[in-house]
């Protein structure tokens, strides 16, 4: 099945393929808000697949002009048709470059191409990510590398387009994706929590500032998802678990929490509901509060009172 077709399971009964007609009434109840509607223009880094992909391809089907930025042309131009399909002007609203966002220049580079073939940016959207194993004395490479994309990327993203969004005088959405790992910090990856953690941080201070900036119209929100099957967590499985949301489940969650107003958009899935995410972040924040063992959720002398705490006892 296309990406384009499973993207329409998730907007009304389960299983339902959508007609165009149902589907454009559905991104349009979806998407208020005024940065997302006909014509504007959307960046999605890391657009070539996963949650990337299925943003949009979601932007593309309300009438947005896209722009994907990934590595890879082979894997940009399959996107790029995935895109057309759905967009209502074709394959003119959709440009693709390649682009590694740990490099300003290139970043850069995206900015004045996007400017140049539409003119300027509405929705941003700092997606990029990647996540090779490390550890606290693992190889130098892998945390430059991840550092450079997941967070790095997201900071040159925002400085090289979040001026002129703002210039632009226009509605604007800055997303940028983080992690529940950026969050609760488990053990295993740290330097892909260094980097989530970051973008946690980074994303909150930007906030503030544009909803402290005269006339700015721009505003800033934490994409976190869930356990999502994509290229990044698949590790070798060929079918989603049971327990994973779609991307284009969680694109449509996101939407609805933008409708909303939500900065923080934590997304739920078939196996963690929202509540226990939330006894989780509790948690994890008591560890300080509390003064405990760093990371105590997995520490063995803690584990009863944990599991109570998360059963809310």
């Amino acid at each position: 099945m296309l990406a384009a077709e499973l993207c329409d399971l998730t907007l009304g009964s389960p299983g339902a393929v959508r007609s165009p007609t149902q589907r454009a009434a559905s991104l349009e109840e979806n998407l208020p808000h005024p940065a997302l509607s006909a014509g504007a223009v959307a960046v999605v880094t890391g657009g070539a697949s996963g949650i990337g992909l299925a943003a949009a391809t979601r932007f593309a089907q309300a009438g947005l002009k896209v722009c994907l930025a990934d590595l890879g042309e082979d894997r940009l131009a399959k996107a790029a048709e995935t895109i057309a399909s759905a967009a209502p002007d074709g394959a003119a609203s959709v440009m693709t470059l390649a682009t590694d966002v740990g490099r300003l220049d290139q970043v850069r580079r995206l900015e004045a191409a996007v400017a140049e073939r539409f003119g300027g940016v509405d929705v941003l959207m700092n997606n990029a990510g990647i996540g090779p194993e490390s550890s606290a004395f693992g190889p130098a490479e892998n945390w430059e590398r991840i550092l450079a994309v997941n967070l790095w990327g997201v900071i040159h993203g925002t400085q090289v387009f979040g001026p002129a969004m703002i210039k632009r005088g226009r509605p604007g959405l800055i997303i940028n994706t983080g992690s529940k790992q950026g969050v609760t910090t488990p053990p295993g990856n740290p330097a892909y929590n260094v980097s989530k953690a970051g973008v946690k941080v980074f994303t909150e201070a930007l906030q503030h500032e544009l909803r402290n900036t005269p006339g700015c119209q721009i505003s800033a929100h934490l994409l976190i998802p869930g356990f999502v099957f994509t290229g990044l967590t698949a590790r070798g499985r060929a079918e989603k678990p049971a327990g994973a949301w779609t991307a284009e489940q969680t694109v449509d969650f996101m939407l609805q929490r933008l409708e909303a107003g939500d900065f923080y958009i934590l997304c739920p899935d078939d196996e963690t509901p929202r509540a226990l995410d939330e006894r989780r972040m509790a948690w994890a924040i008591g560890d300080v509060i509390e003064n405990r063992p760093a990371l105590s959720r997995w520490h063995p002398d803690y584990a009863e009172a944990f599991k109570a705490f998360a059963a809310g006892r």
